[in-house]
Protein backbone atom coordinates (compact mmCIF):
# COMPACT_ATOMS: atom_id res chain seq x y z
CA UNK A 1 0.00 0.00 0.00
CA UNK A 2 2.69 2.34 0.53
CA UNK A 3 4.40 1.93 -2.46
CA UNK A 4 1.41 2.44 -4.51
CA UNK A 5 0.37 5.89 -2.53
CA UNK A 6 3.96 7.24 -3.39
CA UNK A 7 3.86 6.79 -6.70
CA UNK A 8 2.91 9.85 -8.55
CA UNK A 9 -0.79 9.78 -10.47
CA UNK A 10 -0.67 13.68 -10.90
CA UNK A 11 -3.26 15.88 -9.29
CA UNK A 12 -5.72 12.62 -9.82
CA UNK A 13 -6.51 10.75 -6.07
CA UNK A 14 -6.19 7.03 -5.69
CA UNK A 15 -8.95 5.01 -4.71
CA UNK A 16 -7.78 1.99 -2.39
CA UNK A 17 -10.79 -0.34 -1.47
CA UNK A 18 -9.77 -2.43 1.72
CA UNK A 19 -11.58 -5.56 2.63
CA UNK A 20 -11.76 -6.08 6.04
CA UNK A 21 -10.55 -3.07 7.06
CA UNK A 22 -11.50 -3.41 11.07
CA UNK A 23 -7.78 -6.13 10.74
CA UNK A 24 -5.54 -2.71 10.27
CA UNK A 25 -4.31 -2.25 13.54
CA UNK A 26 -4.06 1.46 15.10
CA UNK A 27 -0.95 2.37 13.63
CA UNK A 28 -1.54 1.28 9.73
CA UNK A 29 -4.81 3.34 10.26
CA UNK A 30 -2.63 6.30 11.31
CA UNK A 31 -0.50 5.71 7.71
CA UNK A 32 -3.35 6.32 5.78
CA UNK A 33 -4.91 9.23 7.26
CA UNK A 34 -2.44 12.20 5.87
CA UNK A 35 -3.24 10.83 2.26
CA UNK A 36 -7.21 11.14 3.11
CA UNK A 37 -6.66 14.45 4.77
CA UNK A 38 -4.33 15.81 1.62
CA UNK A 39 -7.31 14.34 -0.38
CA UNK A 40 -4.03 12.71 -2.18
CA UNK A 41 -6.49 8.93 -1.30
CA UNK A 42 -10.25 8.28 -1.55
CA UNK A 43 -10.37 5.54 1.04
CA UNK A 44 -13.25 2.71 0.78
CA UNK A 45 -13.32 0.22 3.63
CA UNK A 46 -15.51 -2.64 4.31
CA UNK A 47 -16.20 -4.54 7.78
CA UNK A 48 -18.21 -6.83 8.95
CA UNK A 49 -17.90 -5.21 12.25
CA UNK A 50 -19.08 -1.52 14.33
CA UNK A 51 -16.40 1.23 13.02
CA UNK A 52 -16.61 3.23 15.83
CA UNK A 53 -15.30 0.04 17.68
CA UNK A 54 -12.86 -0.68 14.74
CA UNK A 55 -12.11 2.54 13.14
CA UNK A 56 -9.51 5.33 15.10
CA UNK A 57 -11.93 8.13 15.11
CA UNK A 58 -9.60 10.76 13.11
CA UNK A 59 -9.96 8.33 10.05
CA UNK A 60 -13.54 7.52 10.74
CA UNK A 61 -14.24 11.49 11.49
CA UNK A 62 -13.60 11.99 7.73
CA UNK A 63 -15.06 9.10 5.81
CA UNK A 64 -18.97 8.43 5.37
CA UNK A 65 -20.57 5.49 6.76
CA UNK A 66 -23.05 3.70 4.85
CA UNK A 67 -24.43 0.46 7.02
CA UNK A 68 -25.45 -2.55 4.41
CA UNK A 69 -28.05 -4.06 6.36
CA UNK A 70 -28.76 -8.19 6.78
CA UNK A 71 -30.73 -9.62 3.33
CA UNK A 72 -34.23 -10.47 4.16
CA UNK A 73 -35.85 -13.70 3.99
CA UNK A 74 -37.16 -12.95 0.63
CA UNK A 75 -34.11 -12.05 -0.56
CA UNK A 76 -32.22 -15.24 0.92
CA UNK A 77 -35.13 -17.75 -0.66
CA UNK A 78 -34.19 -16.02 -4.39
CA UNK A 79 -30.20 -16.33 -3.92
CA UNK A 80 -31.06 -19.87 -2.42
CA UNK A 81 -33.28 -20.73 -5.62
CA UNK A 82 -30.73 -19.25 -7.94
CA UNK A 83 -28.39 -21.74 -6.73
CA UNK A 84 -30.95 -24.41 -8.92
CA UNK A 85 -30.25 -26.79 -5.96
CA UNK A 86 -33.39 -28.46 -4.80
CA UNK A 87 -34.85 -28.65 -1.03
CA UNK A 88 -37.67 -28.99 0.78
CA UNK A 89 -39.48 -26.03 2.50
CA UNK A 90 -38.59 -26.94 6.52
CA UNK A 91 -34.59 -27.49 4.99
CA UNK A 92 -34.99 -23.94 3.29
CA UNK A 93 -36.60 -22.11 6.36
CA UNK A 94 -33.66 -24.06 8.54
CA UNK A 95 -31.48 -22.94 5.85
CA UNK A 96 -32.40 -19.05 6.11
CA UNK A 97 -32.49 -19.36 9.78
CA UNK A 98 -29.04 -20.62 10.29
CA UNK A 99 -27.33 -17.79 7.58
CA UNK A 100 -28.95 -15.36 9.42
CA UNK A 101 -29.17 -12.92 6.06
CA UNK A 102 -25.26 -13.50 5.14
CA UNK A 103 -26.28 -15.30 1.75
CA UNK A 104 -21.90 -16.03 1.30
CA UNK A 105 -22.88 -18.51 5.12
CA UNK A 106 -26.12 -19.91 2.75
CA UNK A 107 -24.42 -20.40 -0.34
CA UNK A 108 -21.61 -22.13 1.77
CA UNK A 109 -23.33 -24.51 3.62
CA UNK A 110 -25.46 -25.44 0.59
CA UNK A 111 -22.76 -26.82 -1.64
CA UNK A 112 -20.82 -28.57 1.09
CA UNK A 113 -24.17 -30.28 1.68
CA UNK A 114 -24.28 -30.97 -1.73
CA UNK A 115 -20.93 -32.34 -2.21
CA UNK A 116 -20.94 -34.28 0.88
CA UNK A 117 -24.62 -35.83 0.43
CA UNK A 118 -25.82 -34.86 -2.83
CA UNK A 119 -29.43 -34.63 -0.93
CA UNK A 120 -30.31 -31.52 0.59
CA UNK A 121 -32.56 -32.25 4.29
CA UNK A 122 -32.22 -30.55 7.84
CA UNK A 123 -30.00 -33.41 8.79
CA UNK A 124 -27.42 -33.40 6.04
CA UNK A 125 -27.37 -29.12 6.54
CA UNK A 126 -26.71 -29.67 10.13
CA UNK A 127 -23.60 -32.21 9.25
CA UNK A 128 -22.09 -30.00 7.12
CA UNK A 129 -22.28 -27.00 9.20
CA UNK A 130 -21.07 -29.43 11.88
CA UNK A 131 -21.35 -26.52 14.69
CA UNK A 132 -24.35 -23.99 14.65
CA UNK A 133 -23.30 -20.63 13.39
CA UNK A 134 -23.45 -17.97 15.53
CA UNK A 135 -22.34 -14.46 14.04
CA UNK A 136 -20.47 -13.80 16.98
CA UNK A 137 -16.89 -11.71 17.52
CA UNK A 138 -15.62 -11.30 20.86
CA UNK A 139 -14.59 -8.11 20.28
CA UNK A 140 -17.37 -6.95 17.73
CA UNK A 141 -20.85 -5.14 17.81
CA UNK A 142 -22.39 -8.48 18.70
CA UNK A 143 -20.73 -8.52 21.59
CA UNK A 144 -21.51 -5.47 22.85
CA UNK A 145 -24.99 -6.18 21.83
CA UNK A 146 -25.46 -9.58 23.47
CA UNK A 147 -23.83 -8.20 26.81
CA UNK A 148 -25.64 -5.53 27.07
CA UNK A 149 -29.00 -7.41 26.71
CA UNK A 150 -28.06 -9.81 29.47
CA UNK A 151 -27.28 -6.46 31.76
CA UNK A 152 -30.74 -5.03 30.91
CA UNK A 153 -33.02 -7.96 31.53
CA UNK A 154 -31.03 -8.93 34.71
CA UNK A 155 -31.81 -5.00 35.44
CA UNK A 156 -35.35 -5.44 34.75
CA UNK A 157 -35.47 -8.68 36.95
CA UNK A 158 -36.47 -10.81 33.61
CA UNK A 159 -34.44 -14.19 34.49
CA UNK A 160 -35.72 -15.88 30.98
CA UNK A 161 -34.33 -13.01 28.62
CA UNK A 162 -31.02 -13.08 30.90
CA UNK A 163 -30.56 -17.13 30.97
CA UNK A 164 -31.10 -16.96 26.75
CA UNK A 165 -28.41 -14.33 26.04
CA UNK A 166 -26.51 -16.35 29.20
CA UNK A 167 -26.71 -19.24 26.88
CA UNK A 168 -25.95 -17.44 23.48
CA UNK A 169 -22.93 -15.93 24.88
CA UNK A 170 -21.51 -19.61 26.34
CA UNK A 171 -22.76 -21.03 22.93
CA UNK A 172 -20.75 -18.65 20.96
CA UNK A 173 -17.82 -19.04 23.18
CA UNK A 174 -17.63 -16.29 25.32
CA UNK A 175 -15.14 -16.38 28.22
CA UNK A 176 -17.61 -16.89 30.92
CA UNK A 177 -15.18 -15.20 33.77
CA UNK A 178 -16.01 -12.27 31.68
CA UNK A 179 -19.91 -13.22 32.38
CA UNK A 180 -19.30 -13.54 35.75
CA UNK A 181 -17.23 -10.39 36.10
CA UNK A 182 -19.98 -8.52 34.82
CA UNK A 183 -22.29 -10.41 37.63
CA UNK A 184 -20.25 -9.13 40.06
CA UNK A 185 -20.47 -5.56 39.08
CA UNK A 186 -24.29 -5.85 38.05
CA UNK A 187 -24.43 -6.89 42.28
CA UNK A 188 -23.45 -3.81 43.66
CA UNK A 189 -24.34 -1.37 40.75
CA UNK A 190 -27.54 -2.31 40.40
CA UNK A 191 -28.82 -4.27 43.57
CA UNK A 192 -26.32 -2.85 45.87
CA UNK A 193 -27.87 -1.68 49.66
CA UNK A 194 -31.61 -3.73 48.41
CA UNK A 195 -29.03 -7.08 48.62
CA UNK A 196 -25.85 -6.47 49.58
CA UNK A 197 -25.24 -10.53 49.98
CA UNK A 198 -25.85 -10.30 46.44
CA UNK A 199 -22.22 -9.40 45.90
CA UNK A 200 -21.04 -12.47 48.30
CA UNK A 201 -23.09 -14.45 45.83
CA UNK A 202 -21.93 -12.84 42.54
CA UNK A 203 -18.21 -13.56 44.18
CA UNK A 204 -18.85 -16.95 45.04
CA UNK A 205 -19.87 -17.53 40.97
CA UNK A 206 -16.85 -16.23 39.77
CA UNK A 207 -14.85 -18.34 42.25
CA UNK A 208 -16.76 -21.67 40.96
CA UNK A 209 -16.25 -20.46 37.24
CA UNK A 210 -12.64 -20.00 38.00
CA UNK A 211 -12.24 -23.40 39.69
CA UNK A 212 -15.01 -25.75 37.56
CA UNK A 213 -14.76 -24.76 33.90
CA UNK A 214 -16.87 -25.28 30.83
CA UNK A 215 -19.45 -26.57 30.33
CA UNK A 216 -20.59 -27.11 34.19
CA UNK A 217 -19.50 -23.75 35.30
CA UNK A 218 -22.42 -22.61 32.80
CA UNK A 219 -24.47 -24.18 35.97
CA UNK A 220 -22.91 -21.84 38.40
CA UNK A 221 -23.15 -18.81 35.81
CA UNK A 222 -27.26 -19.66 35.48
CA UNK A 223 -27.42 -19.91 39.05
CA UNK A 224 -26.19 -17.14 39.85
CA UNK A 225 -28.35 -15.24 37.19
CA UNK A 226 -31.42 -16.36 38.09
CA UNK A 227 -30.88 -14.99 41.51
CA UNK A 228 -29.60 -11.79 40.72
CA UNK A 229 -32.71 -11.67 38.45
CA UNK A 230 -34.89 -11.89 41.55
CA UNK A 231 -33.03 -9.60 44.03
CA UNK A 232 -34.66 -6.32 44.49
CA UNK A 233 -32.52 -3.41 42.81
CA UNK A 234 -31.07 -0.58 44.91
CA UNK A 235 -28.46 1.96 42.13
CA UNK A 236 -28.24 4.40 45.28
CA UNK A 237 -24.56 3.38 46.10
CA UNK A 238 -24.05 3.56 42.65
CA UNK A 239 -25.71 6.82 41.63
CA UNK A 240 -23.79 8.81 44.69
CA UNK A 241 -20.41 7.41 43.79
CA UNK A 242 -20.84 8.67 40.10
CA UNK A 243 -22.09 12.13 41.51
CA UNK A 244 -19.15 12.22 43.49
CA UNK A 245 -16.80 11.44 40.90
CA UNK A 246 -18.69 14.16 39.07
CA UNK A 247 -17.74 16.85 41.67
CA UNK A 248 -14.30 15.47 41.53
CA UNK A 249 -13.78 16.26 38.52
CA UNK A 250 -15.53 19.53 38.79
CA UNK A 251 -13.44 21.08 41.60
CA UNK A 252 -10.79 19.22 41.71
CA UNK A 253 -8.68 18.66 44.59
CA UNK A 254 -10.47 20.56 47.12
CA UNK A 255 -8.72 21.11 50.39
CA UNK A 256 -9.68 18.68 53.27
CA UNK A 257 -10.70 19.82 56.42
CA UNK A 258 -8.32 20.60 59.20
CA UNK A 259 -10.05 18.91 61.68
CA UNK A 260 -9.79 15.67 59.45
CA UNK A 261 -6.10 15.96 58.65
CA UNK A 262 -3.39 13.72 60.74
CA UNK A 263 -1.17 16.17 63.07
CA UNK A 264 2.07 13.52 62.19
CA UNK A 265 4.42 16.44 62.90
CA UNK A 266 4.50 19.36 65.55
CA UNK A 267 4.42 22.46 62.60
CA UNK A 268 0.88 20.18 61.40
CA UNK A 269 -0.26 20.62 65.06
CA UNK A 270 0.70 24.41 65.21
CA UNK A 271 -1.83 24.25 62.28
CA UNK A 272 -4.29 22.88 63.62
CA UNK A 273 -4.46 19.72 62.09
CA UNK A 274 -6.87 17.40 63.68
CA UNK A 275 -8.13 20.14 66.04
CA UNK A 276 -11.45 19.69 66.83
CA UNK A 277 -12.09 15.93 65.44
CA UNK A 278 -14.59 14.42 67.04
CA UNK A 279 -14.70 10.51 65.85
CA UNK A 280 -18.71 10.63 65.68
CA UNK A 281 -19.50 13.80 64.90
CA UNK A 282 -22.95 14.81 62.85
CA UNK A 283 -20.94 17.85 61.37
CA UNK A 284 -20.10 17.35 57.66
CA UNK A 285 -16.50 15.91 57.23
CA UNK A 286 -16.74 17.35 53.29
CA UNK A 287 -15.13 19.95 52.25
CA UNK A 288 -16.52 23.48 52.96
CA UNK A 289 -17.36 23.87 49.02
CA UNK A 290 -19.22 20.53 49.02
CA UNK A 291 -20.71 21.20 52.83
CA UNK A 292 -24.50 20.50 52.24
CA UNK A 293 -24.02 18.02 49.55
CA UNK A 294 -25.98 14.84 49.53
CA UNK A 295 -24.54 12.41 47.30
CA UNK A 296 -26.39 9.28 49.04
CA UNK A 297 -30.41 9.54 48.18
CA UNK A 298 -32.50 7.70 51.39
Amino acid sequence: IRKILDEDSGDIPKVLFLDEIHRFNKSQQDFLLPYVERGEMILIGATTENPSFEIISALLSRCRVFVLNELSEENMKAIIKRTGLKMDKKAEDWLINMANGDARQAITILEDTNKLYKKITIENLKNALQSKFLRYDKAGEEHYNTISAFIKSMRASQPDAALYYLARMIDAGEDPKFIARRMVVFASEDIGLAKPTALVVANDVFRAVETIGLPECGINLAHGVTYLCQCKKDRSAYEAYMEAMADVKKFGNLPVPLNLRNPETKLMKELNYGKGYEKYSKESYLPDKLKSKKYLKK
